[in-house]
């Protein structure tokens, strides 16, 4: 059985689409053109293969050598002769016109790969092979790569607890669409959801760049114990003060708000609920904050708590949600 390996899969891909830009028809050429163009733009590993691929394709052609012009092959034909030169690619993967380039290629390889998702009102815990720990909030969605030089997660959505085990040489960083976190080692979270980017340290220190300069030496902020960070959506950074322990309480089942607003807070509690809680109200209801630490299994003290909280007025609907309007 042959085990086919990540960066083999990348030079198959890379491949693929060379091969449709020379046999296909025009559309499909144009749109191969436009993926690999995407493709070798998304990663360094992609574009190291897509070097090696088109490397070993320009070896595999061999009319310099015709001295005949041979007569124009059918579409079928050149389909054929493209896919044998696809297969004559990857068995040039090893001569040494190519070893140089599919060494460095190799080398970037990533030695870890693991995608992470939780769903509604699930946790997820997860021991990294470096001795890290992670945990994962409800309606999460992440990847991790682990590197030679680097530690790498994306957090697409949701929210991740990290402990993260020291490692000098290779720093751990979480990318997400709002901005960028590197540590060496330390604990702390990391949370994507609408309202922006929020960054909370329990132990250590991290640097945060937002996304408008994640290719920056030099970070916007660095974060020690008890203190956070949050990025909105525009941009804007604003640093609070916070109780380390407070840092991944949802694992604790506790769920902790710290002068948030409401609308966040509902957004947090719907996580868990089978029943959402509904926002009737605009701006001046969603922007209310609240203040205080409620215990996940006991919805119904919450609900029953934000009257004498905040000044809303909360009413059971016929289909078991509960809506929240302001005094």
């Amino acid at each position: 059985m042959t085990v086919e390996t990540p960066g083999r899969k990348r030079l198959e891909y890379a491949l693929l689409l060379i091969a449709r830009q020379h046999g296909a028809s025009p559309e499909t050429a144009q749109a191969a053109t436009r993926a690999l163009a995407r493709w070798r733009a998304s990663e360094p590993a992609n574009e190291l293969a897509a070097r090696a691929a088109l490397a070993g394709w320009a070896q595999t052609d061999g009319s310099a050598l015709q001295c005949e012009v041979p007569l124009p092959a059918t579409h079928s034909a050149r389909l054929q002769q493209n896919r044998r030169r696809a297969l004559s690619v990857l068995g040039l993967a090893g001569v040494s016109g190519l070893a140089g380039l599919l060494g460095r290629w190799h080398w970037m390889q990533p030695l870890e790969q693991m995608s992470l998702h939780t769903g509604h009102g699930q946790h997820l815990s997860r021991q990294l092979s470096d001795g890290s720990q992670l945990d994962l909030a409800p309606g999460t969605n992440a990847s991790v790569e682990f590197h030679r030089q680097r530690r790498r997660i994306h957090l697409r959505q949701g929210e991740i607890r990290l402990d993260v085990a020291r490692d000098a040489e290779r720093p751990l960083e979480v990318y997400s669409a709002l901005g960028r976190v590197r540590v060496l080692g330390t604990v702390f979270s990391v949370a994507l959801r609408p309202a922006g980017l929020q960054v909370s340290v329990a132990r250590g220190r991290v640097a945060v760049w937002q996304q408008a300069r994640m290719a920056d030496q030099h970070p916007d902020a660095v974060l020690g114990p008890g203190q956070g960070l949050r990025i909105d959506a525009g941009g804007a950074l604003a640093r609070y003060s916070l109780d380390v322990s407070e840092v991944g309480a949802w694992r604790e089942g506790w769920l902790v708000f710290d002068h948030t607003p409401l609308s966040e807070v509902v957004a947090r509690w719907n996580d868990y609920l089978a029943r959402p809680l509904v926002l009737n109200g605009g701006p001046s209801l969603h922007s209310l904050r609240l203040t205080g630490s409620f215990k996940l299994h006991e919805p119904a003290v919450f609900i029953a708590s934000l009257p004498r909280s905040l000044p809303v007025r909360v009413q059971s609907l016929p289909d078991g949600r509960v809506s929240i309007r302001r005094r």
